[in-house]
């Protein structure tokens, strides 16, 4: 590898480290204005998804401009391509913190629910594997990144738990039917958070070994009697 493809790549990773610290600061707020009903956090999470937009367009022009000047190969090339797919990821969680905020807005104006302890929970966890897998990124690490991978399964039995907990709102306290919604809302999209973290686990993987795991036990019929 050359010593100018070498800077490059750095330079990029830098960038999508800190376009990571403003995705988990987003998740952080957002959560935190659901729970807190705190409406004034919900302009702070728009501010940062401009930030975030703009910063996706610098990376994905890095990544074109490195494939266009350095034409890289190898583990090199997949270096790039996985920054480009985990950039993607960043972006889609990013949109999904705004969707949690904007429930954050509605259920302010809704009072009565409280978004119970599970959510907590699950927000804890959701953040905790996307720093994660980013951590894994950082350190090639493909053990600490198969781990994010196994910590879904627990983020989706929380997230049934919170789906439970609405429902029994919605039977026993018709009046708070509109405000359980909300909080069902951003249950599933901190699920859907951490899918995001798993797919980007999951490119670490690939990067590292050059296996591609996501959807391999959909398409593995042993994995499926399982």
């Amino acid at each position: 590898m050359s010593k100018h493809l070498e800077r490059d790549l750095e330079s990029l990773e830098r960038l999508l480290l800190s376009q990571a610290s403003i995705v988990e600061e987003m998740i952080q707020k957002a959560s935190r204005a659901l729970r807190e009903i705190r409406p004034e956090l919900v302009g702070e999470v728009m501010h940062c998804e401009e930030l975030v937009n703009e910063r996706e367009v610098q990376i994905e022009e890095h990544c074109l401009k490195i494939l266009a000047l350095h034409q890289p190969v190898a583990v090199d090339l997949r270096r790039t391509a996985t920054i480009l797919k985990i950039n993607n990821d960043l972006e889609r969680i990013a949109d999904l913190a705004v969707n949690i905020a904007e429930r954050a807005q509605s259920l302010s104006d809704h009072g009565g629910l409280s978004v119970p302890e599970t959510f907590d929970r699950m927000v804890r966890v959701t953040v905790a594997m996307v720093r994660t897998a980013l951590d894994a990124l950082v350190s090639l690490d493909v053990d600490i990144a198969r781990d994010v991978c196994l910590r879904d399964d627990e983020v989706d039995d929380l997230n049934r738990e919170v789906i439970d907990e609405m429902h029994h709102v919605m039977r026993f306290q018709p009046e708070l039917i509109e405000a359980a919604v909300y909080v069902f809302s951003a249950s599933r999209y901190i699920e859907r958070i951490a899918d995001h973290a798993t797919n980007i686990a999951e490119d670490v993987i690939y990067l590292v070994d050059g296996e591609i795991t996501r959807h391999k036990n959909d398409l593995d019929p042993m994995a499926q009697e399982h």
